[in-house]
């Protein structure tokens, strides 16, 4: 499909976590037809199933050397870039990590799908910075457009294994490395997941599941991590810096270092990467260089690409082999090495057998398809020329299709579970490899028979190895739990201890607090999920038990918890089982049932919500009756007549502030009392002091908590200070204090201390008792002290008093009466409030009244 260079061409380039494949999708979907090549087919797989949501399965395939899901009309086609049917005609292409036309192996595939496949609208190249000259080199019509990282890598030095974070990921580059490390995972951790290039598709999910879901806080994995497996990590840990890349051992390219490491920190969570010291501490690391451009994303451009002529001759054996060794006529492109189906065939080239039936065109290319067999058991050329040779013989004769009791036998020897880690890993290679053969057009008589079976065969292999990594891997409590949740192995029973220990086979995984299971706390976060899973769903029977326990308490199994935190909560047995939420008014809270009881029956949620609501009328009836009585004066109990509408509108803000009002808020509705409203107030237990208008009674510990709690329900504040600690006269201003918070508490702030305003009171008429007049006097120092203040928390209680600080006798500090200083209003508000009786001398006259 080399279509013409006018449609629009555009590399997208950048750092991983630009979020590139995502507007690839986008701008596939958004095209009437469209097709991208990804390097992994687990990536295809990917989004096979992302684009299947949104265009329908009729319209989506999947195109891969193992797999194929072909609708008859199907629009859309995920592949895997050796896959890309190169005779389809689409309106959108994307290639994905344009890069990997570096790659010795697989390059060439990416170099040609780059060069010749296009939509006939749009393509779109997506990949690292480091393609940028080349492909402005070839492709200069090419728009190149770069993308940010959504998030921030950065360097967090070496970590003993002991010590990395959870959600991290270690890289190692070796199979035995990889055991290795996960076998010390889980002693020091509880468990790790193995990821590695030689697993199939299906374990690698499997375990990436594991990890995903929390059933383990840490991953192994090979280089195979560093391309397209978006996963939940936050810190990426080299456990080497070198690996063997097939000709020689050598250290990482600062590109292939940043692929790895950027798999930290997906999206906008930020990542980062490190090295974990397992022995020698310093021995090796990163270099100031090497950090500086990982975090910056800044790496030496690739200077060639890897290059096969795509253009093959099938007019015989020879001239094939010689058109495959033409070398390009381009600089920045290079050869490719002899990758495994060259290098078979021209082993094969040797053999009498395949000389003498390779005669024609049609006869070489179906040799050349037989050489395309993967090798993935990675036996080498000598030995997977073999089998080669043995498809292409009976490719060759008869019908032209492989004898199915050769095919059988094959697979029915592959089909056995038992074994360690590497045998079944190598069956499933195995399986793999006759996957491919079953999709392969023309091969079998019966392809979609055998499509099924070694798809099946691969999958029964493939969950056997998730289990065997899962045993060896995961600790023993994590394993049960596994087991247990999924229904497998023993029926584990919870038992559940008098003071609310939960246990499963006799190890301890958490307690029940009223019907909330907490989980042990010592559990990885990976276990919490199995906990609470294997926990609760036998707890029912214990559930409905407590539910009559509880409607049957007496009232001190109960209480209201308000230490700062929202909402207040009840608790029975100490343990939580309800919140107060906003009602009608601040005195009218709604009870609301603990979410933990969301699971209970009806019938019992009804029984305990009612229980609740009269234990809780009962409690506010002991604690705040003053307050409830000068309720009743305004309308709630008593005829609405009882007082005039001034003293009915300052119980209303009474109410509202819980009891406890500064007195300069009510000044309006206290200068329109008339003398039987004070005296009904008075009598109801409401004082109207110098400062505040509040209820002596109410300024107690229990009932100031129960008011605060009320006052913070129906203001809707997210969190608030404590209480004050019964006893404390003056307490320090908190600075995360919501307005009015102090007033409700009966505490008067004034400047970083407030002082409780019972006491302010108490002084206030002591000071009108001493002084004459507006004559200067002398403060009796006891009244400093039992306050509990120092000196200029004094000067500032007596300047919000109205006393101003002179001297008598030369030197002597003393106080005269001036009156409280107000804050001036709006010039067009002055005669609204001297009105409304806001005036210094109002006050005043109102002081000498109360």
């Amino acid at each position: 499909m080399s279509g013409s260079l006018r449609a629009t061409l555009t590399a997208v380039l950048g750092p991983t976590n630009t979020g590139k494949t995502h507007l690839a999708v986008e701008r596939m979907c958004g095209h009437a037809s469209g097709m991208i090549g990804f390097p992994l087919r687990l990536l295809a797989r990917e989004v096979y199933d992302r684009v299947r949501q949104i265009k329908g399965d009729a319209q989506v395939a999947l195109i891969t050397g193992e797999e194929k899901i072909l609708p008859e009309n199907a629009r859309y086609f995920l592949c895997t870039a050796e896959s890309m049917p190169t005779d389809k005609q689409v309106s959108f292409v994307a290639l994905d990590e344009v890069q990997m036309g570096a790659d010795r192996e697989r390059g060439h595939v990416f170099t040609d799908r780059m060069l010749h496949m296009r939509g006939y609208a749009e393509t779109m190249l997506l990949g690292s910075e480091t393609t940028r000259p080349l492909i402005r080199r070839l492709l200069p019509d090419a728009e190149i457009v770069t993308r940010p990282r959504f998030s921030t890598l950065s360097y967090a030095g070496p970590k003993k294994l002991s010590r990395l974070p959870k959600r991290s990921a270690i890289v190692a580059f070796t199979a035995e490395d990889v055991y290795a490390l996960a076998e010390m995972l889980r002693r020091h951790k509880g468990g790790a997941a193995v990821v590695m290039g030689g697993l199939s598709p299906r374990t690698r999910n499997a375990q990436v599941e594991m990890y995903q879901s929390g059933e383990v806080d840490y991953l192994v994995a090979t280089d195979a991590i560093g391309m397209g497996l978006n996963m939940d990590i936050a810190h990426v840990a080299f456990a080497s810096l070198s690996k063997f890349d097939g000709r020689r051992h050598r250290r990482l390219t600062t590109a292939e270092m940043a692929q790895i490491a950027g798999r930290a920190g997906r999206y906008q969570k930020d990542g980062s990467f490190g090295v974990v010291q397992l022995g020698d501490e310093g021995a090796f690391n990163f270099e100031p260089e090497e950090i500086a451009a990982i975090e910056g994303h800044s790496f030496p451009p690739l200077a060639q690409l890897m290059w096969r002529n795509a253009r093959l001759d099938f007019a015989s054996l020879p001239r094939l082999i010689a058109s495959l060794d033409e070398r390009p006529s381009s600089e920045v492109l290079t050869r490719a090495e002899d990758a495994i189906d060259v290098a078979v065939l021209k082993r094969l080239a040797q053999d009498p057998m395949v000389v003498d039936r390779s005669t024609n065109p049609a006869r070489l290319q179906r040799l050349w398809a037989a050489c395309g067999l993967p090798d993935y058991r990675r036996t080498g050329p000598e030995q997977h020329a073999r089998l080669v040779a043995r498809v292409y013989k009976h490719l060759s004769e008869g019908d032209g299709t492989l004898p199915p009791e050769w095919v059988h036998a094959e697979v029915t020897q592959l089909d056995n579970v038992n074994g360690d880690i590497a045998t079944l890993s190598d069956r499933i290679a195995g399986a793999r490899t006759w996957t491919y053969v079953a999709h392969r057009a023309g091969w079998l008589a019966d392809s979609r028979h055998w499509a099924e079976r070694t798809r099946a065969l691969e999958d029964k292999l493939s969950d056997a190895l998730h289990q065997r990594l899962t045993q060896r891997f995961v600790d023993r409590r994590t394993a049960v739990l596994m087991k247990d949740m999924g229904g497998r192995g023993r029926d584990y029973g919870v038992e559940i201890d008098p003071d609310g220990s939960v246990a499963v086979a006799g190890e301890s995984i958490g307690t029940l607090d009223g019907f909330r299971f907490i989980a042990d706390p010592a559990a990885k976060a990976g276990e919490k999920r199995m906990l609470l899973a294997a926990a609760e769903r036998r707890l029912t029977g214990e559930f409905a038990k407590r539910a009559r326990l509880l409607a049957d308490s007496a009232d001190d199994a109960f209480a209201l918890v308000f230490d700062g935190r929202m909402p207040p909560r009840i608790t029975w047995n100490g343990g939580r089982v309800g919140a107060l939420a906003k009602g009608g008014d601040a005195l009218h809270p709604r009870v609301v049932l603990d979410r933990s009881l969301a699971a209970l029956p009806e019938p019992d949620r009804a029984r305990i919500q009612a229980r609740l609501d009269a234990w809780f009328a009962t409690q506010r009836q002991k604690h705040l009756t003053p307050l409830v009585r000068v309720a009743g004066l305004a309308g709630r109990g008593i005829a609405t007549d009882s007082v005039s509408p001034a003293g009915r509108g300052l119980i209303v803000q009474l109410i509202e502030a819980l009891g406890c009002a500064p007195r300069e808020r009510v000044q309006a509705q206290i200068a329109g009392l008339d003398r039987g409203d004070r005296k009904k107030l008075a009598d109801a237990g409401v004082r109207l002091g110098a400062a505040h208008v509040f209820l002596p009674s109410l300024l107690r510990p229990e009932p100031t908590r129960w008011r605060l709690a009320l006052w913070a329900v129906h203001r809707g504040v997210e969190a608030a200070p404590a209480p004050p600690a019964p006893g404390r006269i003056a307490v320090p201003v908190a600075a995360n204090a919501p307005k009015d918070f102090y007033d409700v508490a009966g505490y008067w702030p004034l400047g970083g201390e407030a002082v409780r305003i019972d006491m302010v009171e108490r002084l206030a008429r002591a000071m009108h008792s001493s002084r004459e007049g507006r004559s200067a006097f002398v403060p009796d120092a006891m009244w400093r002290t039992s306050l509990g203040l120092g000196a200029d928390g004094f000067a500032r209680l007596m300047r919000a008093l109205g006393y101003r600080p002179t001297s008598i006798e030369g030197d002597v500090p003393a106080y005269e009466w001036r009156g409280p200083r107000r804050e001036r209003p709006p010039t067009d508000d002055r005669r609204a409030s001297a009105r409304a009786g806001h005036s210094p001398f109002a006050v005043l006259a109102g002081m000498r009244r109360g």
